[in-house]
């Protein structure tokens, strides 16, 4: 790996996003970044990106993606102590409201950064997670939708037509198809497992691509999806940019689902999206942290995705 590649990745975080926690052994914990952070740190992958603290996202590039009445009900729900409930699994506690600001706020500026040419790819390592946030409501651990909220930063700030989304979580991105179902200017491929929550089908429309996983049909089935399905539905769209939706809860070791994939995968796909980007986006992709919940395999799938993205591997 040369400096001129490892430097084009930027790795945009920031320490707000770890105040935010939703009680006692639940999954969606500040430990997840800590953990991602440590692993990344310890293989030497931080030497070679650039960090960038996330900022704030505004009220206007919230509002392009959802509604104005969910962002102020959001904002307007923080608790002064304790918790406040959303949905059964999804809670706000009092610096909440701020991660969520900070993780969309980070997709916005990994979108300046790459469209500004100052880097080729971007990770964003933030929590909460966005892709089942809809228009209109949180749900599933996510507030925002974080990926959304900077996609459509890139078309109101940066002129682009055409953006890829690509979503590997072991969940359906609902939020996301929510949010883009009827924008030609989106393309939408996503992989999951049949049967878990948001219990979402295969249908697809003009502009999703939405894969089904049997349980433990491991890497195999996944690359067949992702060469059957994404690939060509990708090289027709031609996007000028690539977005992912980077869930590693897919991994064998992690009890929220049960595709056993393992960190070759995560890297496979990583270069054949990067291929893919080179081919119609200038090399551009942007990825934001959706779900992985077993610490250690989720630590060593994000450095297997992040060291492909910075060429390191």
């Amino acid at each position: 790996m040369s400096a001129r590649q490892a430097l084009h990745g930027a790795y945009v975080t920031h320490g707000d996003c770890l105040r935010h926690e939703m009680g006692a052994g639940h999954p969606e914990c500040p430990e997840r970044l800590s953990a991602i952070h440590d692993r990344l740190l310890f293989d030497g992958i931080l030497d070679f990106m650039s960090i960038h603290d996330a900022p704030l996202a505004t009220a206007e590039q919230l509002c392009r993606a959802h509604a104005p009445e969910h962002v102020a009900h959001i904002m307007a729900s923080t608790p002064m102590d304790g918790y406040v409930e959303i949905d059964p699994d999804t809670r706000m506690n009092p610096h909440t409201a701020v991660a969520a600001l900070r993780a969309a706020g980070a997709v916005v500026m990994a979108m300046d950064l790459v469209l500004s040419g100052e880097c080729e790819t971007a990770f964003c390592c933030v929590r909460p997670p966005g892709h089942h946030a809809e228009r209109a409501a949180a749900m599933g651990f996510c507030f925002f939708d974080n990926v959304a909220v900077g996609i459509r930063h890139a078309f109101a700030v940066h002129g682009l037509q055409r953006v890829a989304l690509v979503d590997f979580d072991v969940h359906h991105g609902n939020g996301s198809q929510d949010i883009f179902r009827d924008d030609p200017r989106v393309l939408m491929c996503s992989t999951f497992e049949r049967g878990l929550y948001p219990f979402a089908d295969d249908t697809s429309g003009p502009n999703m691509v939405n894969v089904g996983l049997a349980p433990r049909s491991g890497g195999e089935a996944f690359r067949d999806a992702v060469e059957s399905r994404w690939v060509p539905a990708i090289d027709e769209f031609r996007p000028e940019l690539i977005v992912v939706s980077a869930g590693f809860d897919g991994h064998r070791s992690d009890d929220m689902g049960n595709l056993a994939l393992v960190e070759a995968d995560y890297q496979w796909v990583t270069r054949r999206l990067l291929d893919l980007a080179e081919r119609h986006g200038q090399g551009r992709l942007v990825s934001s942290l959706e779900g992985g919940y077993h610490l250690p395999s989720l630590a060593r799938s994000v450095a297997a995705h992040v060291s492909a993205l910075i060429g390191a591997c």
